[in-house]
């Protein structure tokens, strides 16, 4: 699959210009002009539903505590950013401040969101109308209410001070689970899951009700990218008991993102419901393949940046491929490929639809 795509980069020939007026309708416009350019031009194993999945309008109140800082855009149309962090969780008072949110549906707005959308696609596409999927990358909020640099710090300076904010965060995270899986708002039928195909035969879970989804009908994913720079048994330390919490409520799991795991896997076992693991371009895939045998999907990440350099160069493709494909084979590792997280391909689309048929013509043999 190709995914997050620099849609700002690839509308040539029209194909993604919005005609739409109205607010609801250009966002449905554009969300069905990406599946068709996508189709049209990097199908790869895409899957396209007979529906569309609308959000419920959900009035969420947060969690007590705001992100702040300096953000830095990248230019007009890309969604990408640089962040400059203020830590916003430097005591044991600030701590005090996370809380549990406030959760409500909001029924008229719903209500509104949904006529529109039968308005628009009635006699051409179904509507869903869905929840929220939660997922657990706590390090990540944590992060951005503290800064890099303050969480690495107080590894050494501080590391009681860190576990107490985990078991607090994983404590509001779960309640805030319980509220939506109270109200009927946990979303459910996932076809993806990070970015990879997520179709099972194991979900949802026995007594589902489409009216009540509970947390085991769904997938989930967690992460704990900041801990690259630091040794596996710290990261186990201070990731693994709240991920053991919060993601062996969800009938299905996904780890990991850019974050190096093939060192990690014995403690991602511990994990009930795992199912995929990430192994990135920084991932070592030889010893990746080795620990995840045949009990894990192997989720491979290749490096976007070969689709953003001054020139294309289509052997690095081939080559990435051939590599893990050798690897995969070798341990009875299932396999998939994801390319995503591409902020530019130099305005230069034809190198994601050549990457695409390389990827079709390698995994085919």
């Amino acid at each position: 699959m190709i995914d997050e795509m620099p849609w700002h980069e690839l509308n040539r020939d029209g194909e993604l210009t919005i005609r739409s007026s109205d607010p609801f309708s250009r966002g449905l416009e554009t969300s069905l002009r990406q599946t068709l350019y996508a189709w049209n031009h990097v199908r790869c194993d895409m899957v396209v539903e007979p529906y569309v999945d609308i959000s419920k309008v959900i009035r969420h109140s947060g969690f007590g505590i705001s992100i702040a800082g300096d953000t830095i855009l990248q230019g007009e149309g890309n969604d990408i950013s640089s962040h400059r962090y203020s830590d916003q969780l430097a005591t044991e008072e600030d701590l005090a401040r996370l809380r549990v949110p406030d959760i409500e549906l909001d029924v008229a707005a719903t209500a509104a969101v949904e006529a529109m959308a039968h308005e628009c696609l009635d006699g051409l596409l179904d509507v869903r109308m869905q929840g929220h999927v939660p997922w657990f990358s706590m390090w990540d909020d944590i992060e951005q209410l503290r800064s890099a640099e303050s969480i690495l710090y107080d590894l050494i300076d501080r590391p009681e001070f860190l576990l107490a904010i985990a078991e607090r965060m994983t404590d509001v995270r779960l309640a805030e689970l319980d509220i939506l899986e109270e109200k009927g708002l946990v979303g459910y039928g996932n076809d993806r899951i990070h970015c990879t195909g997520a179709h099972t035969d194991e979900l949802p879970a026995a007594g589902f009700d489409a009216a009540r989804p509970r947390a085991k009908d769904s997938w989930t994913y967690g992460m704990a990218q900041l801990f690259v720079s630091v040794s596996d048994q710290m990261w186990s330390e201070m990731e693994i008991p709240s991920a053991l919490r919060f993601d062996s409520r969800f009938g299905l799991g996904y780890y990991g993102c850019c974050d190096p795991l093939h060192d990690r896997v014995k403690w991602i076992r511990q994990i009930p419901g795992i199912r995929k693991l990430s192994m990135s371009a920084w991932s070592n895939i030889a010893r990746g393949a080795e620990n995840i045998g045949p009990d894990f999907m192997f989720s491979r990440k290749p490096n976007p940046a070969m689709v953003a350099m001054d020139e294309w160069v289509p052997e690095l493709a081939v080559m990435d491929f051939e590599d893990v494909l050798e690897v995969t084979k070798a341990n009875g590792c299932p396999v998939d490929f994801a390319l995503k997280d591409i902020s530019t391909c130099r305005s230069d689309p034809r190198r994601l639809w050549e990457w695409s048929e390389i990827a079709m013509r390698m995994v085919r043999g």
